[in-house]
């Protein structure tokens, strides 16, 4: 019998092989590797990373230094401060039955 994994459990694998294919299986990725996943994967949050400043404030907050290749690691860090973000705007919606989170 195929093992059944949760929602949770693929949203992490998916995120796992985005990563990957995205890096072309490289444990890391360049920022042109970073902005084509995004603009394809985080469509509503590609209009940050379009220009050099808004890479670079991106790439800053997920503590890349100038330069440096994009890990795993920072990678999580995003996707770490958008899930708050999407946390945060669940539970400033009164009545809020079911989560129409976004992706900012």
């Amino acid at each position: 019998m195929a093992t059944k994994y949760s929602d949770l459990e693929l949203a992490i694998n998916t995120l796992v092989t985005e990563f990957h294919n995205a890096a072309d299986d490289a444990p890391t990725m360049s920022s042109t590797q970073f902005q084509t996943m995004i603009s394809k994967q985080l469509p509503g949050f590609s209009k940050t990373v379009e220009t050099e400043e808004g890479l670079g404030q991106v790439l800053a907050q997920m503590g890349v230094q100038g330069g440096q290749s994009i890990s795993f690691q920072n990678f999580w860090t995003l996707i770490n401060q958008q899930a708050v973000q999407m946390f945060a705007a669940s539970h400033t919606e009164k009545n809020a039955t079911n989560c129409g989170c976004l992706l900012q």
